[in-house]
């Protein structure tokens, strides 16, 4: 079907109504959604929750204005349904955020009839070059990439340029230039994200108190704009919040729970855990409840939306969640469908996020994943 894309050149701002079913979910317009099955960090089903309100919306408002396409490129056109795509998605699919992705990939690839071939890098970064290297030698002919680091692409890059092999990122960016390197990147403000959390967390400590940040895995933009956008939103509204503590976790639970049990011991009157994915929060709460804690003791600001995070909120262990929605399927294809077609598609498409607290938690529960 065609895919009437939103002209961010000409600046025209309106968001796309999406119709879904009970088992479908048709993107009328790349501005419009993407849904999949959400699943908790075991991989079994959570609640099916409502597939409209768990799909991606892309924010209007945020983004690019500029834009790429296929001439541009200097490609020529194509049809999405006749095309190899290759999936490399960067960590194991332990962690419920890659479990979602990954599903929300392979299930739009199977309800659009496209042949998808993946490949998972076990978070090892030399091993997703290599993972895209193989994808374009078994033929991928389009890529989808959830980069575990920003920097590095070079020899992926050059391969894909000199096969005409168009790229969309997904979550991360690879540092490259716009419509010569990839195509389009796909994710969240994570400036923003960084700076509600900031908002959650001042919220809970009334405005003061010692915070310590779980910083994610060193070298992608996603831990250094959360991380800016959570300390330039406390130094603006809450100088006498003073962050006292930050180690990175590398995004997993059990780094989280390892950094705060460092941390109960350097900082034992620690007021706030500002925590870059729930993962390490969760981590954190087991910490924590090791230490001897009470539920709301110390005060956890978490990003992601799983539904083990979202229920941590009902029991009073995490304060706030911010969301990150990880169903990327959807709107993949759609940049690149619209890409093959002639399309232009901005360089950047960025999400907007709902965020959990204690006043909404058990009402959306099943709309974390």
């Amino acid at each position: 079907m065609a895919i009437d894309l939103f002209d961010r050149a000409g600046r025209s701002p309106r968001r796309t109504a999406t119709v879904f079913t009970a088992v479908t979910c048709t993107a009328l317009t790349l501005l419009a959604t993407s849904c999949a099955r959400g699943e908790d960090d075991v991989a079994s089903e959570q609640p099916s929750g409502d597939t409209e309100a768990q799909a991606q919306v892309l924010d209007d408002a945020a983004g690019s204005d500029e834009t790429c396409n296929i001439e541009q490129f200097g490609m020529e056109g194509f049809d999405l349904s006749e095309m190899k795509v290759g999936f490399s998605q960067s960590e194991a699919e332990s962690n419920p955020f890659r479990i979602t992705e990954t599903a929300s990939i392979e299930d739009e690839a199977e309800k659009r009839g496209i042949e998808l071939i993946t490949a998972n890098a076990q978070s090892e970064f030399s091993q997703q070059i290599s993972d895209v290297q193989g994808l374009m030698s078994q033929g991928a002919e389009l890529l989808i990439i959830a980069p575990l680091n920003s920097d590095g692409w070079e020899p992926v890059l050059a391969e894909a340029e000199r096969k005409q092999v168009p790229i969309v990122t997904i979550d991360r960016q690879i540092n490259g230039t716009p419509c010569e390197d990839y195509v389009t990147f796909i994710g969240s403000d994570f400036v923003e994200q960084g700076r509600r959390a900031a908002d959650q967390m001042i919220e809970a400590l009334d405005g003061e108190g010692k915070v310590a940040i779980l910083l994610g895995t060193p070298g992608n933009n996603v831990t250094t704009e959360r991380t800016k956008g959570f300390k330039d939103r406390v130094a603006e509204k809450a100088p006498d919040i003073e962050l006292v503590f930050e180690q990175t976790g590398e995004f997993t639970r059990e780094g989280g729970q390892s950094v705060t049990e460092q941390l109960i011991q350097s900082e034992p009157d620690i007021d706030g855990v500002y925590a870059e994915n729930d993962e390490m929060g969760i981590g954190a709460v087991t910490a924590l409840r090791g230490a001897g804690k009470e539920p709301g003791d110390v005060k956890i600001v978490t990003i992601d939306g799983t539904e083990t995070a979202v229920q941590n909120i009902i029991d009073g262990w995490i304060y706030a969640v911010i969301e990150s929605n990880p169903r990327f399927g959807p709107l993949a294809f759609d940049a690149h469908e619209a890409f093959g077609k002639g399309e232009d598609v901005p360089v950047e498409l960025i999400i907007s996020d709902r965020e959990y607290t204690a006043e909404n938690a058990e009402e959306e529960l099943p709309n974390a994943y």
